[in-house]
């Protein structure tokens, strides 16, 4: 079976065979190393500051020194690591990897089963962090490192004024996006961007959607599921009510929006508040967080925007004491801390709040309660699968819902869906991939 078109379940043993098979020369060896010295490894990350937390691994752990080599994120990452995969040379020991990006570093053998090395760990994650990492499978692929519950961020000032409190449901959330609209028609309490595919995976997670799944020996796609259009119809009916705006984010219109009032809320991640303190300055002290609105009220659920893993390759030739690094980067409170206030991540770790999380965001100052709103959002994400041709899904939301947005057609959000379904379902039987369902 060609283990770069099944399904993780399915070749999970092989998998763990040719990982084996490629550590060999130094795992046999308690020591660290085929001669007991000392072990190098590299790292691959693009998060900033990162050389400084292992600077601190390295000054006491002599015998198991880590180079961080600093890299660009998102498919540049991925790209340079395939083609050393695919080389046979050149990979690091580890590598930071993207949620979305491990199903497609899976399939292409390009990250290890750590099951056995970091499998332990698994009660100090949220359910959905570790999903992110295990595909659902018995497998490890990585120790997750950040991750990005969705929150609701709202101007205080407006709400207040107004009389609005923060909206607990979708349905609140919309009335409050109309008497913000009738009070002052510059104003919106949102937008729908079309250009953030994976703040709208965010969104159908909340819902309940699971894009991909393994069915055996087969993949499913399910991005056109009743889920995913209740969202897709939710904010189509709201762009063409006219009640949020449908421009995109981080373009210079956006970010003018949140800083001159034109934009009073804002649907994100619990990272906003450093978009927020570099867009929005002249706003300091008149935004606050609150959880993200339910669809239903008894049984709150969130989705996640963003965040990533530490995986170990399988051109690594010190597998278990990668594994120990990287254990050690994301689960001890002295790691942990230094991911906060040097690296600037959200620590998926369950323990990050009362460890390192002391104090709210600088932008945020006025409200202390801060991460204990993000612990609790990320306690209740919904599980996600995500498959070995996400970039391909996200480039056909990208260019459906720019359509559709633009034309201001509730029907045409919807319609995006089976765009999205069948260029995914497409693109993976054209490489090689069983889809069934």
């Amino acid at each position: 079976m060609n283990r770069k078109f099944a399904p993780f379940v399915a070749t999970l043993t092989a998998l763990v065979m040719v990982s084996a098979a490629g550590c060999s020369g130094s795992d046999d060896d308690p020591s660290g190393g085929t001669t007991g010295g000392k072990v190098e490894l590299t790292y691959w990350s693009w998060a900033p500051n990162m050389d400084k937390v292992a600077a601190a691994w390295n000054a006491a752990n002599p015998d198991i020194q880590v180079t961080v080599n600093k890299q660009d994120g998102g498919d540049q990452a991925v790209t340079k690591l395939l083609t050393a995969i695919k080389a046979g040379s050149g990979a690091p020991d580890i590598m930071q990897a993207e949620y979305q990006k491990i199903p497609t570093l899976v399939s292409a053998d390009a990250i290890a089963d750590i099951a056995k090395e970091v499998g332990s760990l698994k009660d100090r994650f949220p359910e959905s962090a570790w999903n992110g990492v295990t595909l659902g499978s018995e497998a490890v692929y990585g120790v997750p490192q950040d991750s990005g519950p969705l929150l609701f961020y709202y101007r205080a000032d407006v709400f207040d004024r107004l009389k609005i409190t923060p909206p607990k449901t979708w349905d609140e959330y919309a009335e409050a996006a109309r008497r913000i609209r009738r009070a002052n028609p510059k104003q919106y309490l949102g937008t729908f961007s079309a250009t953030d595919p994976g703040w709208f995976a965010g969104l159908a997670q909340q819902a309940g959607a699971s894009w991909w799944g393994v069915n055996g020996q087969s993949w499913t796609v399910a991005i056109d599921d009743e889920a995913t259009r209740k969202v897709a119809g939710y904010w189509g009916g709201l762009v063409q009510e006219g009640v949020i705006d449908n421009k995109p984010m981080y373009t210079p219109e956006w970010n003018a929006a949140l800083n001159d009032g034109t934009q009073v809320g804002w649907v994100s991640a619990v990272w906003g508040p450093g978009v927020l303190e570099g867009n929005a300055k002249d706003t300091l002290g008149k935004w606050k967080v609150a959880p993200l609105p339910q669809w239903d009220a008894a049984k709150p659920a969130t989705g996640n925007w963003g965040g990533s893993a530490t995986s170990v390759t399988t051109q690594s030739k010190h597998k278990k004491q990668a594994a120990k690094f990287i254990a050690w980067l994301n689960s001890d409170p002295a790691a942990l801390k230094l991911l906060v206030s040097d690296v600037n991540v959200y620590p998926s770790a369950k323990e990050a709040t009362s460890t390192a999380l002391t104090s709210p965001p600088a932008f945020f100052a006025n409200q202390p309660d801060f991460y204990q709103i993000a612990e609790e959002a990320s306690k209740i994400a919904n599980p996600f699968t995500y498959g070995p041709n996400v970039n391909v899904t996200y480039s056909a939301y990208s260019d459906a819902f720019a359509k559709a947005a633009e034309s201001r057609n509730a029907a045409a959000f919807t319609a995006a869906l089976s765009t999205m379904q069948k260029t995914t379902v497409d693109d993976m039987k054209n490489v090689g991939f069983t889809v069934t369902g």
